[in-house]
């Protein structure tokens, strides 16, 4: 393991943390490679495997727990895993690159509470549960109970806002985009924690 950094956005499903992850992989200066999960679910739509995601089948994916090949996992779902793969960080900080994640909340929390001094751990909190319910069903990738089992979740995700570095309400998409490029540049340059901007 370097120098490399860990950078990580939580947030509910629908709160737009994806799209300030690509924002900021598109700045090059700041060295930013994306930390591709491993996950037991099926592919949706156009999604291409090494790219979305590594997808293995659950028994793959129990394999690796009981290899301890992950840096974080969790069953988000019935028999719906996720996680981060070892590999893929050290991967990355090969490359000499710092390591941005776009992972569930508590998948967050665990890899800060593992490398506190290197992770910056951002939540994106959308303006409320009623407008996150509206950028779910514009999605049209989910039924109506899925979409209503992820604002369940949200809700108790939203709690554990504090617990996080920096929260940035994405409630306007440029300013969003601005604070989180401003809070990351600053955490890369400084040779602190994250706690101290």
């Amino acid at each position: 393991m370097n120098n490399g950094k860990l950078v990580v956005f939580s947030a509910p499903s629908g709160s737009g943390k994806t799209t300030i992850v690509k924002h900021l992989l598109k700045q090059e200066e700041l060295n930013l490679e994306f930390s591709i999960s491993a996950t037991s679910r099926v592919k949706r739509g156009e999604e291409i495997e090494g790219q979305d995601y590594y997808f293995l089948d659950i028994e793959e994916f129990k394999d690796k727990i009981r290899t301890d090949a992950f840096l974080e996992w969790e069953e988000v779902y019935r028999d719906n895993f996720y996680g981060t793969l070892k590999s893929e960080v050290e991967r990355i900080w090969a490359n000499g690159k710092h390591v941005i994640f776009d992972i569930d909340v508590s998948g967050g929390l665990r890899i800060k509470r593992k490398f506190p001094d290197k992770t910056l751990a951002v939540f994106v909190r959308p303006p409320s549960i009623d407008e996150l319910k509206i950028r779910l069903k514009k999605r049209k990738t989910e039924d109506e109970h899925k979409i209503n089992m992820r604002i369940a979740k949200a809700s108790a995700e939203l709690a554990t806002a504090p617990l996080f570095d920096v929260v940035i309400e994405n409630d306007e998409l440029e300013k969003a985009l601005e604070e989180s490029y401003l809070t990351v540049s600053n955490f890369l340059n400084s040779n602190g924690e994250a706690g101290e901007r």
